[in-house]
């Protein structure tokens, strides 16, 4: 009879690499949306170029954000439960929030989530303080130093090509954007793939098929490795076509250089907080680059109103993740299964009828604005 762990095990590994591929997805976005508004790639294109230096990620980073990740929650309250549990809170927020369509950071759900199933088995005390810390600082330093790195990089385009023509500066950004949209692609595979490698690997020390270096380090094989790039760059290749919309156009209309401005800004705050061992948001390190490169022409140039929902679906991430992660971990520990069974399935159920709703409502809102520009086109003619 095979062994009931290790089937266990297996299938929170997939699990761990689904949501890998959910952030691919929900975070594919990050990586095209400038590329694609500015019509350098078609979305086809941008997508298989951007999951191509998602794979290639781990030729050029180490795993120290892995282990940042991986040790959030001390690894000797690390259960299947737990991961299981922090796994569906991070999964479940990414879902919800890729269909409304906000560029929230799967990063910081699945830190959420990790640490609520944690917190919910074990109580505060089993939290890495500093791993956590690490994180909490860069939820608004990343976004920052993207929005300066971009509003700087702009300056100095409009000053070294303040003679050359629109036409031929447009030209020369349109390929140097292949380029910069590939560094971000790479940065975004290297700091992001890598946080589900530490999951998975907090994952088999708990269940004692790995563990800890004498260093105190998560030991990250190269299977892991290679899955988690995999997952991710698979995930990108089915793009999030919602979310290109808000960061492509809704904060700001990018041109070629804004385009390259902003991912080169992006690219470089990914590189360093990697290397530093950082678990930091491509997606606020985007959004902050994005705005910096549209500020540097006026500060209205950027669409304030989409930015503040965007903080907002930043700060409500972690503790929602957090809260959903805490509530799986008490139904899978429930002793009667099929009270826990049916309490599922309400949540399901609830989980659904909300979407529901919500995509009825946008067909509404949709089908209002068709016949409202319909009615004006009359009226004009």
């Amino acid at each position: 009879m095979p062994d009931t762990t290790l089937l266990l095990v297996i299938g929170i590994v997939a699990l761990a690499l689904l949501f890998d591929y959910t952030n691919g997805f929900h975070d594919a976005a990050n990586s095209i949306a400038t590329v694609v508004s500015t019509r350098v790639l078609s979305p086809r294109a941008a997508v298989l170029w951007a999951a191509t230096f998602n794979f290639i990620a781990f030729l050029v980073f180490h795993t120290k954000v892995a282990n940042t990740v991986g040790k959030i929650v001390e690894p000797g309250e690390v259960t299947e439960a737990v991961v299981f549990a922090g796994l569906i809170g991070a999964i479940v927020w990414n879902f919800l929030t890729w269909w409304l369509g906000l560029p929230t950071s799967s990063s910081h759900a699945l830190i959420g989530g990790f640490a609520g199933a944690g917190i919910a088995k074990a109580g505060w005390h089993v939290i890495n303080v500093e791993s956590l810390q690490k994180t909490l600082l860069f939820i608004p330093l990343s976004p920052l130093i993207g929005l300066a790195i971009g509003f700087t990089l702009m300056l100095s385009i409009y000053w070294l090509f303040r003679r050359v023509s629109p036409w031929r500066v447009d030209r020369l950004f349109r390929r140097l954007q292949l380029v910069s949209a590939a560094a971000f692609s790479l940065g975004h595979g290297g700091n992001d793939a890598q946080k589900t490698m530490g999951i998975i690997s907090a994952l088999l020390v708990g269940a004692g098929y790995l563990q800890v270096e004498s260093d105190g380090d998560l030991p990250i094989p190269l299977w892991i490795v290679l899955a988690a790039q995999a997952a991710i760059a698979t995930g990108t290749l089915t793009g999030g076509w919602r979310i290109v919309k808000t960061l492509g156009h809704r904060i700001t209309a990018l041109k070629p250089p804004g385009g390259f401005s902003a991912e080169t800004a992006a690219a470089i705050s990914l590189y360093v907080a990697t290397f530093g061992g950082i678990p930091v948001s491509t997606t606020h390190t985007i959004t902050g680059a994005i705005v910096g490169a549209g500020a540097s022409k006026r500060l209205s140039a950027v669409r304030w109103g989409v930015a503040r929902r965007v903080v907002f679906a930043w700060i409500i991430t972690i503790p929602s993740a957090g809260l959903i992660a805490a509530v799986t971990y008490w139904i899978v520990s429930m002793d009667n299964h099929l009270a826990a069974g049916t309490v599922m399935v309400v949540l399901l159920g609830a989980a659904l009828t909300v979407l529901a709703n919500r995509r009825a409502q946008r067909r509404r809102e949709q089908a209002e604005q068709a016949e409202a520009g319909s009615d004006e086109r009359v009226s004009v003619g």
